[in-house]
């Protein structure tokens, strides 16, 4: 199983970027996807996660309003749309699948799957 994340580049300030995320050797149309990022010395940290079919989506506060999550089944794809950018969102963002529940979480550990990360860069 493979997660492949891209989209990430250098954005202005109030810019916008679109990150996808494909995953390849088996479905999650049935599982939560999320976004995962983590900036130069912080811990990762949760973004954002979508239910199986896509019709529950869940934020963290941080970016409530800016980013939207999304997916496309029929490709094995989730999306992660950016907008408002700020240079505090300056980080690697990972995409992750979990097995766990049916229930997307705020937790690392409970992702079974990770992309191997795409850079965003916001300046100022």
């Amino acid at each position: 199983v493979q997660l492949q994340a891209s989209g990430g580049g250098l954005v202005q300030a109030g810019g916008s970027l679109r990150l996808s995320c494909a995953a390849s050797g088996r479905t999650f149309n049935n599982y939560p996807m999320g976004w995962f990022r983590q900036a130069p010395g912080k811990e990762r940290e949760f973004v954002a996660a979508n239910t199986g079919s896509g019709s529950r989506t869940y934020y963290a506060d941080s970016v409530k309003g800016r980013f939207a999550i999304s997916r496309n089944n029929a490709r094995n794809t989730v999306y992660l749309q950016m907008g408002s950018l700020k240079p505090d969102d300056t980080a690697v963002y990972y995409c992750a699948a979990s097995l766990v529940s049916f229930t997307p979480s705020f937790r690392r550990n409970d992702y079974d799957y990770w992309g191997q990360g795409t850079l965003v860069t916001v300046s100022s």
